[in-house]
């Protein structure tokens, strides 16, 4: 029996992308996507406007961060956590091994708007999509190399892997923050 194992790598995440957690993002306000649960939440903010230790972005908003390790994870809005799958899981990966444009957390152009971030979001799971599609079994097993140092030996399939993990680890946490701000005292 012959396997599609790109096809098969992608299914589990186009399922919970069409399924899940796509659907659980229409309608997404702007007042949704930078509502801070508690205070302190790192988010994306106007340039000039954050305090936390380091504010980072080429665009007209920046995003809260502090490389790790922390000693305390922080909370995050909708906002950072649309930013993180956009610019860490889909854009640099995009970037580095379908030639999409270069994207990274210091340079990235982020959102002002919760329409402006789902567009974003939706061109990258496009673009990795296609990437992974493109990529017969051979390409799959290859390693993934010095873009994902330091894990390099790891397979092109292994990173579809932890990809697919991403985007249902972020994709649960924003679909909780988008819960919890329905369920909020007002």
């Amino acid at each position: 029996m012959d396997i599609d194992w790109g096809s098969e790598l992608l299914d589990q995440l186009e399922w919970h992308w069409e399924h899940q957690l796509r659907p659980r993002l229409d309608g997404l306000t702007d007042d949704e996507y930078f509502w801070e649960p508690v205070p302190d939440c790192w988010s994306i903010r106007q340039r000039g406007d954050s305090t936390a230790p380091l504010s980072v972005g080429g665009g007209g908003f920046t995003m809260d961060y502090v490389p790790p390790p922390r000693t305390v994870e922080p909370v995050t809005t909708i906002a950072w956590r649309l930013a993180h799958l956009i610019v860490a899981i889909f854009g640099r990966r995009n970037a580095a091994h379908f030639g999409g444009p270069p994207a990274d957390y210091q340079t990235f152009e982020y959102a002002g708007s919760a329409d402006e971030a789902l567009s974003q979001l939706d061109g990258g799971h496009a673009a990795w999509v296609k990437g992974v599609r493109s990529l017969d079994g051979d390409a799959l097993a290859r390693p993934c190399g010095p873009a994902e140092a330091p894990f390099g030996d790891v397979s092109m399939a292994g990173l579809a892997l932890h990809i697919n993990r991403e985007v249902i680890h972020h994709g649960a946490e924003i679909a909780l923050l988008r819960d919890l701000y329905l369920w909020k005292e007002s």
